[in-house]
């Protein structure tokens, strides 16, 4: 017996390109794992820094000696290596008598002094207009190369002198040094090594923002940065902020290679595992209309490819990404229970891999929720500034929470903001996309089920023209479709468009149909002559001749559903009956039933339950609610009996919000009116 190995279903096999791509992009190098913010506990075990890193100044630290650097001035002194040698020289040369067998010792230690530098006693002496000098700081330029120094990295003149006593008071502890020294002409010979540049130290001056360090220190190895349970307070942060950069930025994975991949495995199969369900709870009729399936796909792994690439080589942009384009994208093609959970879901990489993914993920979902719920009115023309100006004012106002609770200052938040505002105007920027990919996975876009509902493009005017009673059937069907799409949230705009084509084909046969007969003198008598399967052969074309011109003329594959599917695989009972009633074979009725396919969408349903009661409304006779309660019941009954709706994805309770509202409607339409008094003469 041979045994069968069950396959892959169809709607799996783009799931797998997905997770291999995501495969892909996952990072390859350990991440730093641990939250933290101020004043909150460490919960985490005590943590020992496993490497030496310098401690980053915040913003405002730099902005602040930034600010400062312009009224304090750094002295600029060249090191004078002919001054140096001179005084070498000078030393080794002098007599100290008894204890010459010092020179040596002596003239050692005192090259060491030289090496670091030597400057004068007194106070460099500037114009007060150029700002105080600093103390604490002065530049060095050694070999045509300039670098700042503390002022204690380098030795005055009596500093020298006080400091070459020291170093060899401890090797010749009987020997009077200091008496040594000014008897022999030491001290005399200790003269500066780094002279005063004025001229350079007013040019260094002008440019001082450029020489603000951004370090404030160092942690070694093997230091404890935090323990357990301690609060987290500022300055522990900073140390936490400056580890946490330093560990992403040049720290490999030192683990085993094969637990990363693991977990990169895993994090990307829970990604599509979301994924996956997001659509199966919300829409699964996802999954059998392959364009779109794959567009969404699409959407998904072109936002996760710019979240890793961002993150990976131009982390500092991050605020300047138009996340909330993405939900545009999918609500363009999609309904909002579909847009919701898949930008949600689209979104979890930035807060998986970002430093700072909370802040992100939140910025930009409330952002992208809000613009679903604007750009349908602000679409157009300069409203789409707007939109993006509301874009930009929500993400500042999540932005501004999280710098309130993480730093409580605002004086270095104008780049990010910068960042912010770019962003929004690039949702307007890039949303054109949509149109390209329209285009490239064949689908219809809102914009474009507007365009083709407009009764002034040339195919409906020939519709028009030809068939004018079939025309203001289509009218009628269109208003009244809008109204039960919006009672049932159905998709309006494409039913507009579907109900305005869905009889297109009338057109080539209009005298065909009852509703173009009466402007056409003796057209009435069309079916007069023809067998009731010659006339049903003639309604049931108008399918095929629909279909046909929505060919020749372009129209969306999703149009096409609708004629496809508006009389399903129902018969043209009028004909049907007079077959039967005249004798015929109940068994040879196939040539009266439509072969077009059974409604699946709840559009579907409303097109098709509309056409047939807008039609059936003419004839008829009594006006009241009991009688549009009764007929609309039986019309939708026969439907049902009739199996139409047994594929269709309609809820019960949208099937009785859509009765409800069709009896609302006839009720308007056929209300009663006023009789007009005629006037006595």
């Amino acid at each position: 017996m041979q045994i069968s190995t069950p396959k892959i279903p169809r709607k799996f096999i783009p799931l797998l390109i997905v997770f291999a791509v995501l495969v892909l992009l996952m990072p390859r190098t350990a991440k730093f794992n641990y939250d933290y913010k101020k004043g909150s506990p460490w919960p985490y075990e005590t943590l020992i820094s496993q490497f030496d890193f310098p401690i980053l100044k915040t913003d405002e630290q730099l902005q602040e000696e930034r600010s400062q650097a312009g009224s304090i001035v750094v002295p600029y002194y060249r090191f004078s290596e002919e001054v140096s040698s001179n005084v070498i020289k000078t030393v080794q040369s002098l007599d100290l008598g008894s204890y010459n067998n010092l020179r040596p010792a002596v003239v050692t230690r005192l090259s060491d002094i030289y090496a670091k530098g030597v400057i004068s006693d007194g106070r460099v002496k500037l114009d007060e207009r150029n700002g105080r000098v600093s103390e604490n700081l002065i530049f060095i330029q050694r070999d045509k190369r300039a670098v700042q120094y503390p002022r204690t990295e380098v030795y005055k003149v009596s500093e020298a002198k006080d400091q070459l006593v020291a170093l060899l008071a401890a090797s010749y502890p009987s020997v009077n040094l200091d008496s040594l020294f000014r008897r022999a002409g030491v001290y005399p010979s200790i003269v500066p090594n780094l002279l005063f540049d004025q001229a350079m130290t007013e040019l260094t001056h002008a440019d001082s923002d450029d020489y603000v360090s951004p370090t404030l220190g160092y942690v070694k190895a093997e230091e404890k940065i935090v323990s357990k349970g301690e609060i987290v307070t500022a300055e522990i942060a900073q140390i936490l902020d400056s580890y946490k950069e330093e560990y992403n930025k040049v720290f490999g994975y030192d683990g085993p290679r094969a637990l990363l991949y693991l977990g990169n495995l895993l994090i990307a199969l829970a990604l599509v595992a979301l994924l996956y369900f997001g659509i199966f709870f919300s829409n699964p009729l996802v999954f059998s209309d392959g364009q779109r399936y794959h567009y969404l796909l699409f959407v998904f792994v072109l936002t996760a490819v710019v979240t890793f690439l961002m993150e990976r080589f131009a982390p500092g942009i991050m605020y300047m990404i138009p996340y909330p384009v993405i939900a545009l994208y999918l609500m363009a093609f999609f309904r909002r229970r579909v847009v919701v959970p898949v930008y949600i879901i689209s979104l979890l990489p930035l807060l998986i891999f970002c430093g700072n993914g909370m802040e992100l993920f939140v910025m930009y979902l409330v952002a992208g929720l809000v613009t679903l719920q604007t750009f349908t009115n602000l679409s157009k023309g300069w409203l789409q500034f707007l939109n993006a100006a509301i874009i930009f004012g929500v993400e500042m106002l999540v932005f501004a929470g999280f710098r309130f609770i993480d730093a409580g200052s605002s004086a270095v938040w104008w780049m990010d903001v910068l960042q912010i505002f770019v962003g929004a105007m690039l949702t307007v920027a890039l949303y054109p996309l949509v149109y390209l990919f329209e285009r490239m996975f064949n689908l219809v876009s809102v914009t474009r089920l507007i365009e083709l509902a407009d009764t002034n493009n040339p195919l409906l005017q020939e519709l028009s023209a030809k068939a004018p009673g079939t025309f203001q059937h289509c009218l009628q069907v269109m208003n009244m479709v809008e109204a039960v799409g919006r009672a049932t949230d159905a998709n309006v705009p494409l039913l507009r468009a579907a109900a305005l084509y869905h009889d297109l084909g009338k057109m080539q046969n209009p005298l065909c149909f009852v509703e173009n007969q009466s402007s056409s003198p003796g057209a009435a008598k069309y079916h007069e002559g023809k067998s009731p399967k010659e006339s049903a052969a003639d309604i049931i074309r108008h399918v095929d001749d629909g279909l046909a011109l929505a060919d020749e003329n372009h129209l969306p594959e999703v149009i096409k559903a609708f004629i496809r599917s508006h009389h399903g695989t129902s018969s043209t009972a009028y004909f049907l009956n007079q077959y039967l009633n005249n004798g015929g074979d109940p068994e040879d009725v196939d040539a009266f039933y439509y072969h077009g396919q059974k409604p699946t969408t709840k559009e579907e349903v409303i097109l098709m339950v509309c056409d047939t009661i807008e039609a059936a409304s003419r004839t008829l006779t009594e006006f009241t609610p009991e009688a549009f309660d009764r007929f609309v019941e039986n019309m939708v009954r026969g439907k049902e009996k009739a199996g139409q709706l047994e594929d269709a994805d309609i809820t019960l309770r949208e099937m009785n919000l859509m009765k409800s509202m069709l009896k609302t409607y006839l009720q308007n339409i056929y209300h009663g009116r006023v009789v007009y008094p005629k006037r006595k003469r």
